[in-house]
């Protein structure tokens, strides 16, 4: 079904106000625009040049032993060329056993000289362009994939919605104590590779259903690390301290957080929408789910979790939300889905809204902590003028764009050029590079992902494989 039909920036809003998507509003003004996105940001020691970002956007292009490949490079220097000064390096695995897939990132001793030569390139090529690197931010997002690593998954506790979605079965033991606390010093150990590749900050990933995200709605599991809110992020805690204890100020924490899970969908036979589980209530699992409706969000214990991340000493929050692999319109407004999945269950501008009212909650509950905004892409070239007000209402710190800055890769120069985008190569959320992320079939096991109508040369060839193999199963 076709959402978006908007001639104007004026039939948009008169949309978002028909619909009650009242934390959906837009600066009208391209020079306020270009005002607002032009501001520098101060994250704890740093200041990032100006107030766009671009979300960490896995490629699925290493090499089968983690190390950055050729797209990995080629899309590093798009990104870097863009204009953004906050460029959040997308997940890498921790240790091997904590992929996605087999082509995702991990960084180790074996690939220490590679992610650092790669990340030379990235700030002279941003040197070039724009005059200094000195304002240009890249936290490396470090994870562990948990429930959907391969080739074994590893659960932090049993949630039977969540299970049934993804296959788990429900003899598999959930990871013990024993094995976090160990699991604690591999991300110190990648920490250490990262200053060594000379990253200026690391994120700790809680989001989208791996470990440490799942862990945050463990309130079911027995033990140190589930039950209690301070239990469930006991791990994230721990993994500060000890960067803390043994890195000093070396480097920047970062978090991206997932701030509300809600709950599993399925793809209804008759209608192709996706409807929710059935739920018992209260509803036992998830972090920022009301257990009383778990379809709407409680942000009472996530302003607990911000605050304590803030003692911590966490100085930037990349604040998303939902699963892409059991509820994706939550996390990532759509227009088409990937092939199979099921058709929007809502209208996205309410997917939006989630996003800027739980974004624009937080970060106006910390004023003084940096705050990243998700949720932009389904707006298209009007993004710009929604990112732009909620800047200047105090209800984010840095807009950033995920999917649009594959299509778009160069979209924070024309953003800061123009105070608008060009419509004809903006992303159009047609889901063509989550369809290349869930296609297995490729002789590595891992199709590359990137935005295939608007990057003809780097993935048409690919898309065409793709869908040939596709259709062959």
């Amino acid at each position: 079904m076709k959402h978006f039909v908007y001639r104007s920036l004026e039939e948009l809003r008169r949309a978002a106000e028909a619909l009650g998507a009242s934390s959906v509003r837009f600066e009208e003004n391209p020079g306020r625009v270009r005002e607002a996105l032009a501001r520098p940001v101060r994250a704890g020691r740093f200041t990032l040049g100006n107030s766009i970002g671009i979300h960490p956007m896995e490629g699925c292009d290493g090499t089968l032993d983690g190390r950055p490949d050729t797209l990995t490079w080629r899309r590093y220097e798009r990104f870097a060329r863009g204009g953004a000064k906050l460029l959040w390096f997308e997940a890498t695995a921790v240790r091997s056993d904590g992929r996605a897939n087999t082509r995702q990132l991990w960084l180790g001793p074996h690939s220490l000289d590679d992610f650092a030569r790669l990340l030379e390139m990235i700030r002279e090529v941003h040197r070039k362009r724009w005059g200094t690197a000195d304002d240009l931010l890249l936290p490396l997002q470090l994870t562990h994939s948990g429930r959907y690593s391969v080739p074994e998954r590893l659960i932090a506790y049993h949630n039977p919605h969540i299970d049934r979605k993804s296959g788990t079965p429900p003899e598999l033991p959930p990871i013990s104590d024993g094995q976090l606390e160990r699991l604690e010093d591999d991300y110190l150990a990648a920490a250490r590779l990262a200053v060594q590749a000379g990253f200026e900050a690391v994120d700790i990933k809680v989001v989208h259903g791996y470990l440490l995200s799942e862990l945050s709605g463990a309130k079911t599991r027995e033990g140190r690390y589930g039950g209690s809110l301070e239990n469930r992020f006991r791990f994230v805690r721990n993994v500060i301290g000890k960067i803390r204890a043994e890195l000093g100020g070396r480097l920047l924490i970062a978090v991206r957080l997932g701030c509300y899970d809600g709950v599993p969908y399925w793809r209804d036979p008759a209608s192709g929408l996706g409807v929710p589980c059935e739920y018992e209530l209260p509803y036992p699992y998830g972090f920022g789910v009301s257990p009383e409706n778990p379809l709407e969000e409680d942000l009472t214990e996530v302003k607990q979790v911000v605050g304590w991340l803030r003692s911590w000493g966490v100085d930037l929050l990349n604040v998303s939300l939902g699963c892409p692999y059991y509820n994706p319109h939550i996390g990532r407004p759509f227009e088409k889905p990937d092939e199979g999945n099921y058709e929007q269950p809502e209208h996205p501008l309410l997917g939006v809204d989630r996003h800027f009212r739980i974004a624009g909650q937080l970060q106006c509950a910390y004023p003084d902590l940096a705050m990243v905004g998700t949720g932009y892409s389904w707006l298209q070239k009007y993004a710009l003028n929604a990112g732009a007000q909620n800047l200047l209402q105090g209800r984010i710190r840095i807009f950033a764009m995920g999917r649009n800055a594959l299509a778009y890769p160069d979209f924070a120069a024309d953003a800061l050029a123009n105070g608008e985008l060009d419509e004809r190569r903006v992303c159009k959320t047609l889901t063509y590079c989550t369809f290349l992320m869930r296609q297995k079939h490729h002789p590595l096991g891992q199709f590359p992902t990137g935005c295939p109508p608007f990057d003809k040369e780097g993935y048409g060839p690919i898309i065409k494989q793709a869908r040939a193999r596709y259709t062959a199963k």
